[in-house]
């Protein structure tokens, strides 16, 4: 066989081999492109939301609940799974629609009550005190509002009235029956009975003060926390307020002075004393 034909020969394998190998390779790429891709199915797990709004003192019942599917990685700290973990709970706070409900936003799994009993703090009492629209101004008093309360009572052997503030910082649970303040922008919740949260000591001087004298309350900002010292407001106090201070008398600069008249012989001279 001639140098030539033999390199013709080897040039036809490799030809061959190489037309072999690309219909290999195409028929594989093909197969991978046909192949569908691996599904994904990202994992989720149920956390009970309200239906709607709910205000704190509510006792869960089912139909305020249901289950939405959360990620892993978005669940609530504190969250449940189940409606029957919770249902007959009572809430210490307001939730609103499709927000989740967690061991923090719950009162004491005792409390199965619901209403104002589960809104006391522990060590405080609940108080209730008749007022009307100029106590609870205008209606402006809502719950969880801060409230001073004064009080207008006779005090001393004279039984004059004296007025004088009693109570700091003391919070509103409820207005009437209304545990929580109005839906509607603004609206005002004016009702004859204001509901307190107060420590015994402070029940007990409330109930002086509702029993012997009249009450006030005067709004306070939520952030104000300053403690205020007074003494207290007699009529003669109050009447003292505002007027001008007294003019300053003046003083006398010079004496009246007594005039005498001396007579000796003759002679006669007046002396000044």
């Amino acid at each position: 066989m001639s140098k030539s034909t033999r390199a013709l020969l080897q040039i036809g394998i490799a030809l061959m081999l190489a037309i072999a190998a690309g219909g290999l390779i195409f028929m594989w790429s093909v197969k991978l492109t046909k192949q569908p891709a691996p599904r994904t199915e990202a994992s989720t797990v149920g956390v009970v939301v309200a239906r709607e709004d709910i205000h704190r003192g509510s006792k869960l019942v089912s139909d305020m609940l249901t289950v939405k599917q959360f990620t892993p990685d978005s669940k609530p700290t504190g969250s449940f799974a189940s409606i029957k973990e919770i249902e007959g709970r009572v809430l210490n706070t307001n939730i609103s629609g499709n927000e989740a409900v967690t061991k923090s936003k719950l009162a004491d799994p005792s409390i199965m009550g619901g209403g104002v009993s589960a809104l006391i703090e522990p060590g405080k009492r609940a108080m209730s005190v008749k007022g009307n629209s100029v106590m609870g101004l205008a209606g402006f008093v809502r719950p969880g509002d801060r409230v001073d309360v004064i009080v207008t009572l006779p005090e001393g052997y004279d039984e004059k009235p004296v007025t004088k503030l009693v109570l700091e910082r003391i919070k509103i649970i409820a207005t009437g029956t209304e545990l929580s303040p109005p839906n509607a922008e603004g609206k005002t919740a004016s009702v004859d009975v204001y509901t307190l949260e107060l420590s015994p000591a402070e029940s007990e001087r409330l109930a002086l003060a509702a029993t012997q004298g009249t009450l006030n309350f005067a709004l306070r900002n939520e952030q104000d926390t300053a403690k205020v010292l007074t003494t207290g407001v007699t009529a003669r106090k109050a009447l003292a307020a505002l007027r001008p201070k007294p003019k300053p008398r003046q003083r006398r600069t010079s004496r009246s002075r007594v005039k005498v008249e001396v007579i000796t012989g003759g002679d006669s001279r007046t002396l000044k004393f």
